[in-house]
């Protein structure tokens, strides 16, 4: 059920941040970094089975701010996706504030839902903070692998192709390099080794589908900025 639901999670993220963009252009991209940076650090505490490995939720959601800032690089500018990453931190950042202040509140007599909301926000700081050491080396490395193999691989000419390469080769590198980063900030000491290192393993190989599945994304994302010139 978790590996179905999996596969249909991606097709719906990915989709929705198509949407984004090509309703709002640059700003759906922005947009859409903040929901995936927010949303998967809530995701991120919950553990589940699918495709026979044990893995961290979230991973779906983080995944597609690497294809929004891939998006970003392509159709606009390198600088446009440094400020997806700007944004993606101060998102973070505000997460920590907004979810600490809110467990300092004393529940109602009516509550019911206030050790739930404990429970959840109690990882959330170490989470964020993980996170945030992450999300700042890692993608600001996306960024610099892209348009690396982009200048590596193509001429003025021919500018236009290897989106492919560029895409999967700066994703993937990157998805490793997250898988290690991130885990072990937020899991260390939480995790048995076994677990912390399965979860690591299970991260990058699903990190790996998900860079390789987001390619007809991308080209999909260019097309629609061809036809559309969206700003």
């Amino acid at each position: 059920m978790n590996s179905i639901l999996l596969v249909i999670t991606i097709i719906i993220y990915y989709g929705l941040l198509i949407i984004a963009f090509k309703r709002f252009g640059k700003t759906g991209l922005f947009t859409w970094i903040i929901i995936g940076t927010v949303f998967a650090n809530l995701e991120v505490n919950k553990l589940i089975d699918a495709f026979g490995v044990e893995m961290t939720l979230g991973n779906v959601l983080f995944s597609s701010t690497f294809l929004a800032t891939d998006i970003m690089s392509e159709c606009f500018s390198k600088e446009d996706s440094k400020t997806c990453v700007r944004i993606g931190v101060f998102a973070s950042i505000c997460m920590i504030i907004i979810t600490n202040i809110a467990v300092l509140f004393v529940p109602s007599a009516n509550d019911t839902i206030s050790d739930a909301l404990k429970t959840v926000v109690s990882n959330v700081p170490r989470i964020c903070v993980a996170s945030l050491g992450a999300y700042i080396i890692v993608q600001f490395f996306d960024i610099f692998m892209y348009h690396k193999i982009w200048d590596l691989t193509t001429t003025s000419k021919t500018r236009h192709d290897k989106l492919w390469m560029r895409n999967n080769g700066s994703t993937i590198c990157s998805q490793l390099l997250n898988s290690i980063l991130f885990n072990v900030f937020a899991f260390a000491g939480i995790f048995d080794v076994q677990t912390l290192v399965s979860v690591i393993l299970s991260t990058f190989v699903l990190g790996l589908i998900l860079a390789i599945f987001d390619t007809p994304f991308i080209y999909l994302a260019r097309l629609i900025h061809e036809k559309t010139g969206n700003k």
